[in-house]
């Protein structure tokens, strides 16, 4: 690797650098040579694709308030930031060509941001400081107003640093008036890997994982098994399914919308009624498997888009990825499981009609197979694929760096936020990218492109963040009609922490 990475320049920045950068954004006189090519996220551009975006006419607000606050897990008391002083976040529901406006007022005593993951927006309002923004700094107020010009399942978290591994994140559901799918629930449902104010912060594990991994001499504990803890560290949890390593970070317990195992949300229904499952993966080092004991679910959406529908015993999400599944209620109590992979962990939620016995936590089945898919791997419903075309610009990213030393990157290059246009991958507007995900390590990645959706390969799901395996290539599509300067990155918070980011540059 040859970029030098200061743990705080990932994102965050000093209030400093970031205002610096985001003059040099937004102000031509500013700019060097190398940025007079570049579209950037103050160019008058930006805001004449935002007001192409269809809209209706309605607005609707949203109060986001990040503060540091006490709450109550696994009976302990747990100290910890999120917005509005709770671990569940408001759920922010909107309609296809509403116009969102929150309003950030920064609690904290440093600087923040919110991204809003997965949807194409105005790149003035994608989140990231030292990239499209100034940071919010400590007592600021800043307001986010952008058009929603596709419904799905969205979420939005932090952009600063490790402050995601918080609860710095949220849902944001666009639903769809003219849609099709039929069901008579909607339950969302956000997943999250937890050690803050219980092993430790998000600054102290990475610290300690930045130091690098012990090597195991070719320890092996079978797939599945959960591996052994070393401090902050998990050591040989692998997964069959994600190609090996299953992550690196030991947790000490996995939330289902906030609730940690054995203090399950539960929700009434009917027998026969059909539930919308919207699952979010907020994690920052867990892949989880989400599924049904002795039932099937029906995935519809993955990442906001519709998929040909499919049955699977259970489905995998990466860190970032959302599932949208039809689940039909049986009479009694369902457990939605979410199996930590590769961790031997797990949390949960419950579906109840009213009558049998509420299952305690060790009564639960610990596995789940059968057919057990990932996002990646299913195939878009025609109606979302991309029209053919033969692509104008081929981008090669490859993977690399290793656990040995945690010295993550791309094309062996560590990202350095002071010099985001160093590496940059150039593209001009009204392009069909190729991208070839090229995995040149030990570990699995899920790879996450800002502001615009991909398809993988000729006929895949249309996503905006893909599971990666090793030693995997994974090839995807997108059109380039979003100008601005957008990053992309592993949404394993500890990789891209440690380098595994680049920008995917729009130029004149």
């Amino acid at each position: 690797m040859t970029l030098p990475l200061n743990r705080r320049s990932f994102l965050g920045l000093s209030v400093a650098a970031a205002a610096a950068a985001a003059l040099a954004a937004c102000t031509p006189a500013t700019r060097t040579p190398a940025q007079e090519t570049r579209i950037m996220p103050g160019d008058p551009v930006v805001a004449e694709y935002e007001s192409k975006r269809p809209t209706f006419g309605t607005t609707v607000s949203q109060q986001l308030t990040p503060t540091p606050f006490t709450t109550m897990l696994a009976g302990k008391p747990v100290t910890t930031w999120g917005f509005n002083g709770a671990l569940v976040a408001p759920i922010i529901r909107a309609k296809v060509g509403d116009l969102l406006e929150a309003t950030v007022s920064n609690g904290l005593t440093e600087t923040t941001s919110i991204h809003w993951h997965g949807l194409a927006l105005r790149n003035n309002d994608d989140g990231v400081p030292g990239l499209t923004q100034v940071a919010i700094g400590a007592g600021k107020d800043y307001s986010y107003k952008f058009a929603l010009s596709h419904p799905g399942t969205y979420w939005y978290h932090s952009h600063v640093e490790m402050q995601r591994e918080r609860a710095l994140y949220g849902a944001l559901i666009v639903e769809d008036p003219q849609e099709s799918l039929k069901y008579d629930k909607d339950w969302v449902i956000v997943l999250d890997d937890w050690f803050d104010g219980v092993t430790g912060t998000p600054e102290e594990v990475l610290a300690a994982v930045s130091e690098g991994m012990p090597s195991m001499g070719g320890m092996d504990h079978g797939s599945g098994s959960g591996g052994m803890v070393m401090g902050h560290m998990l050591m040989g949890a692998t997964s069959d399914f994600l190609g090996g390593d299953a992550g690196d970070i030991a947790y000490p317990l996995h939330l289902f919308n906030g609730r940690e195992p054995g203090n399950p949300e539960t929700i009434n229904a009917t027998p026969g009624e059909r539930i919308r499952l919207r699952i979010i993966n907020a994690a920052g080092d867990t892949a989880y498997r989400i599924g049904v004991p002795n039932q099937q679910l029906t995935l519809t959406h993955t990442d906001g888009f519709s998929v040909q529908h499919t049955d699977v015993d259970a489905v995998v999400l990466g860190m970032g990825e959302r599932i949208d599944a039809i689940l039909t209620v049986k009479d009694g109590y369902t457990p939605v499981l979410a199996l930590a992979e590769g961790k031997a962990q797990m949390t949960y939620g419950l579906v109840t009609t009213g009558t049998g016995t509420v299952p305690g936590k060790d009564t639960l089945p610990t596995e789940l197979r059968g057919k057990v898919v990932d996002g990646g791997q299913l195939t878009a419903d025609p109606s979302v694929t991309f029209p053919a075309k033969t692509a104008d610009r081929t981008h090669e990213l490859r993977l690399t760096g290793g656990m040995a030393d945690y010295d993550w990157g791309i094309n062996d290059q560590r990202f350095d936020m002071t010099k985001p246009y160093e590496n940059a991958f150039d593209l001009k507007v009204g392009e069909r990218v190729e991208v070839k995900f090229i995995n040149d390590t030990e570990m699995w990645h899920p790879m996450h492109i800002h502001g615009h959706t991909f398809q993988i390969g000729i006929d895949g799901a249309r996503k905006d963040t893909v599971i990666v395996r090793p030693k995997e290539t994974v090839t995807v599509y997108f059109d380039a009609d979003n100008p601005g300067q957008w990053l992309m990155h592993c949404h394993n918070a500890f990789h891209a922490e440690r380098g595994m980011m680049g920008v995917f540059s729009y130029i004149k």
